[in-house]
């Protein structure tokens, strides 16, 4: 069991890297521009896996823009995933916006409020 979830976590690094690489390198769709893959998730039969990624715009146009992107790259990102990791099948990919970042950032906020008005 434990060799298994070591497998998983290193495929998941693995893909994350590989992704980064190719969001980079291949894709050329300017709606991408700007996404960086936070982590993935794969599932314990790796089979599918959940690739969470963030933008540096808050706007939700450019949200909207990046997903539309990223769900048309998704044939390419997958055939190219493909070939560059030795597993015996490419997991089918989801990708989901990770908002783990404006959440902290909002966090900090609170508590710099916070501060300012113990003040």
């Amino acid at each position: 069991m434990a060799q298994q979830n070591f497998r998983v976590g290193r495929l998941e690094q693995e893909i994350q890297r590989e992704v980064n690489d190719i969001l980079l390198k291949r894709v050329r769709d300017p709606r991408v521009q700007g996404v960086t893959v936070t982590g993935v998730e794969v599932t314990g039969d790796l089979q599918q896996a959940t690739v969470y990624y963030s933008l540096l715009s808050d706007l939700a146009s450019d949200n909207k823009k990046a997903a539309d992107g990223l769900s048309a790259a998704t044939g390419l990102i997958r055939k190219e995933l493909g070939s560059r990791l030795t597993i015996y099948k490419t997991p089918e990919l989801t990708f989901k916006k990770d908002d783990s970042i404006q959440y902290g950032n909002h966090i900090d906020d609170l508590i710099r409020q916070l501060e300012q008005s113990d003040k």
